[in-house]
């Protein structure tokens, strides 16, 4: 599993079971999200008020799934790629996500949920304005994608821990695995909220992926880059992190 936080900086992350995720609080904050130009889907730019929240600090692993399982609130382990207990989990569904944290919200008693759009990418960006939250140029072994360099592996993802954290102290928020949230899919962003709440319709049937994966090119892995698959189909580069709100 991975290392836990170092000592001394609980005010910054806390656990709530022993076997939950660890989790990271965000200041609240305001997001210009999208970009002005290339991708239509993440176009128009628009000023979204983010409130103070707290977010995995990795993506949901396998460890933590089988947690899940050994207590009855998540199914058997999907068919995986590589299946480490410090991988992400991947090769599942919205659905499978949603799962998880309805267990986690009774096994806590805290209100779990998948982060909104919104959150995620101001939680991705954490107060860059560069093309990528460590700069302008990709660079070398900097994220797990296809076109990253350094150490990667072509089956599946690596180790939720294996590059460095963005300066909210997060990991894995550009490549690894993609990750759901809570959104509806929109080719972009008219009518969207502003207040950092997810998108939802009714009888929604496509839900947004961000962050690219282990598959993915340079350009999929930007904070503003938009995916989106059907909410009840696994694939194997998706999988999820965690979201609750805090005091």
């Amino acid at each position: 599993m991975p290392a836990p936080p170092p000592a001394g900086s609980t005010d910054r992350y806390f656990q709530d079971c022993p076997t939950c995720p660890w989790m990271v609080r965000l200041p609240g904050g305001t997001l210009l999200m999208g970009q002005g130009s290339g991708d239509p889907a993440a176009r128009p730019v628009r000023s979204v008020t983010i409130r103070p929240f707290a977010l995995g600090q990795f993506p949901v692993t396998v460890a933590e799934w089988k947690a899940c399982g050994a207590a009855g609130g998540c199914g058997p382990l999907p068919r995986l790629a590589v299946a480490e207990d410090a991988t992400p989990l991947h090769n599942v569904a919205w659905d499978d996500a949603q799962a998880y944290v309805a267990w986690l919200s009774r096994t806590t008693g805290q209100r779990y949920r998948l982060p909104s759009e919104a959150e995620w990418e101001y939680a991705a960006r954490a107060g860059s304005a560069t093309r990528y939250p460590w700069g302008e140029q990709l660079g070398v072994a900097q994220a797990n994608c296809a076109e990253c360099g350094g150490t990667q592996d072509a089956r599946g993802p690596m180790p939720v821990d294996a590059h460095p954290p963005n300066a909210f102290g997060l990991h894995g928020m550009a490549g690894g695995v993609a990750q759901w949230v809570q959104d509806c899919w929109a080719p972009n962003y008219q009518g969207a909220p502003a207040d950092g709440s997810a998108r939802e319709t009714r009888g929604c049937m496509r839900r947004v992926l961000r962050g690219g994966s282990f598959r993915s090119g340079r350009e999929e892995i930007l904070p503003v880059a938009r995916n989106f698959y059907d909410a009840p189909v696994r694939y194997q580069a998706n999988g999820f992190r965690v979201a609750r709100a805090i005091d």
